[in-house]
């Protein structure tokens, strides 16, 4: 009975918070089997572990062709992430175009929050780099993609990526996080000017049905037990940690967003904050509008030839690629 219980509220979690992930995947059968290209895939690979349990991440190479580069492809909607979300057939794109792409699972929601979930993501691509001879790409020709929260992690990664801890005991520690580009879909850019200047939206608002997310934690070294960060000061701060805007420099990576003006939960006003600071920082940045579209559109996966396009650009062999860190 118990058990039943805790299967139906699961099942209610993963339908809720997979509507992100589920519109980024929509169209993705509609790609013709004949365009397909031959690939191999390798499932549930360890990138990392913790709290007793392993972070996978699946890689998915094609079989001719393959140009040497990766694309980190995070799987997440609404900060809830899971295998089951994994569906080649939306990458089919970038594996015709020879990339080898890593479909990386964080530490989802409701269990886990946003810093654990970048955590995860730099984990992640610290051991893609860390591993690159044995996946056979090049570690300085790494890119990053995602929809929704997954788009806001990429912009993390590609904003705020840091190089390795050279004393790390762990020798993927010692690796960069950083990548070289970054493509994404309707990302969440700054959680404290949500829509408008001054909108907070951390579980509240437009975004209070993603509570769990932001309900940030730390251990109490007194009882040894997470309690809630219940500061309004501290959860601003965290706030604008986790938020994209604030990280953006001159040595952000290239970045292309594409996002519906009709998006209603995550608005555009999002994309152009970013674009903006982007700008003011000198970094190659781009923003194609999708007219009319809101959180996510049918014909999603007929945009994958622009997300391709901005990695061959920036992810193509270089003298100005191969020196980034």
């Amino acid at each position: 009975m118990v058990a039943t219980m805790i299967a139906t509220i699961r099942k209610k979690w993963y339908y809720a918070a997979a509507i992100g992930v589920s519109l980024f995947l929509a169209s993705a059968s509609q790609a013709p089997a004949a365009d397909a290209p031959s690939f191999a895939r390798q499932e549930d690979v360890i990138y990392g572990r913790k709290d007793g349990m392993a972070l996978t991440l699946d890689v998915i190479t094609p079989k001719e062709k393959a140009n040497g580069a990766a694309v980190v492809w995070v799987i997440s909607g609404g900060f809830f992430s899971a295998h089951e979300a994994i569906n080649p057939g939306f990458v089919v794109e970038l594996l015709k175009r020879g990339y080898t792409v890593f479909a990386v699972v964080h530490g989802s929601q409701p269990r886990y929050t946003i810093p654990d979930a970048i955590a995860d993501m730099n984990r992640s691509v610290r051991y893609i780099r860390f591993h690159a001879k044995d996946f056979k790409i090049d570690p300085q020709r790494i890119g990053i993609t995602g929809g929704s929260a997954g788009g806001h992690l990429s912009l993390m990664i590609g904003t705020g990526g840091t190089p390795g801890n050279p004393k790390a005991a762990d020798p993927v520690e010692r690796a960069s996080s950083r990548v070289q580009a970054v493509a994404c879909f309707f990302p969440p850019t700054d959680f404290l000017n949500y829509g408008k200047e001054g909108v907070v939206a951390m579980g509240t608002g437009v975004l209070s049905g993603f509570q769990a997310p932001f309900e940030f934690r730390e251990l109490d070294p007194k009882t040894r037990a997470y309690v809630p960060i219940a500061d309004p000061a501290r959860r601003l701060e965290i706030g604008r940690q986790i938020s994209p805007l604030t990280h953006v420099s001159k040595d952000s990576a290239p970045t292309l967003i594409i996002h519906g003006d009709s998006d209603t939960l995550v608005p555009i006003q999002q994309s152009e904050r970013i674009m903006a600071r982007f700008k003011e920082a000198g970094v190659p940045a781009q923003l194609v509008v999708k007219h009319g579209a809101g959180h996510g559109w049918l014909t999603i996966a007929l945009d994958m030839p622009t997300i391709a396009d901005w990695f061959d650009k920036y992810l193509r062999e270089s003298k100005d690629q191969s020196s980034r860190p």
